[in-house]
């Protein structure tokens, strides 16, 4: 089983996968970074064996996609993305073309990725949202990666990967900026399950623990795990919690 290419609002490459059998649902992966190309594949196989059309896209600016990160917010990516979903979706590899015309659509964000999806939670097409590790506030910041050590190294070690500027990358650090506390118009809690660890060293877990209670979102605590990946969510224990949300709010 291959992972497919398409392109969406002409900037935007993703790599997305059919479900196994006929299906209107779709799961919208939003990367953390930095990361490489290709590292959703088996997190994609597995939702496709469940049901659903996956897709992948690299935010503007990031590895294959044009434009430049962080010069708009990322949320408008993967609305462009959602907005492609309802027209024919073209393989890049083949030419073939695929229609979706989506029934739910599901957005899981991780870590940078994060607050992509719980502001995507009030757009009326998506229908539930899951975030693993997901940050909540740009201006706490965990002791592993700060911001500032975080664009040096994704500048040294990604190069032309990550194509930005400092003055767009620092404002994440504005707090207004790409940032769910202080954008709380645009998330509806009754969508949103999110997953974190407590010994996170990375997105600190007090921060969306505090953001969790205030907006009554569940939370799915871990004891350890540090800065979880997504790939969590193939695990039993954690799949079958993941089930249960998306069962509650595709009905």
């Amino acid at each position: 089983m291959y992972t497919l290419r398409t392109r969406f609002a002409d900037d935007i490459v993703a790599e997305f996968l059919p479900p196994k059998k006929l299906s209107q649902n779709v799961i919208i992966f939003c990367d953390g970074m930095p990361g490489l190309p290709g590292k959703k594949k088996r997190l994609m196989k597995f939702f496709s064996k469940k049901g659903y059309w996956c897709f992948n896209p690299r935010y503007r600016g990031v590895w294959e996609s044009g434009g430049s990160f962080l010069e708009n917010s990322p949320v408008e990516d993967i609305r462009d993305v959602i907005g492609g979903l309802f027209q024919p979706i073209k393989s890049l590899w083949d030419g073939e073309e695929y229609s979706i015309n989506p029934k739910k659509i599901i957005i899981v964000g991780g870590s940078f990725g994060g607050p992509a999806a719980l502001l995507l939670s009030s757009d009326p097409r998506v229908c539930a949202v899951v975030t693993v590790a997901g940050v909540v506030d740009w201006t706490d910041q965990g002791e592993t990666e700060p911001l500032e050590w975080l664009f040096d190294i994704t500048e040294q070690a990604f190069g032309n990967g990550y194509r930005m500027t400092k003055k767009n990358w620092d404002k994440l650090a504005t707090g207004t900026f790409y940032n769910p506390v202080n954008q709380l118009e645009d998330i509806d809690p009754t969508k949103i399950l999110m997953i974190h660890a407590k010994d996170d060293t990375v997105v600190p877990y007090a921060t969306a623990q505090v953001f969790s209670k205030k907006l009554g979102i569940p939370l799915i605590s871990l004891k350890t795990g540090d800065h979880l990946s997504s790939s969590i969510l193939t695990q039993w224990k954690i799949w079958r919690l993941i089930k249960k949300h998306l069962a509650s709010l595709m009905t």
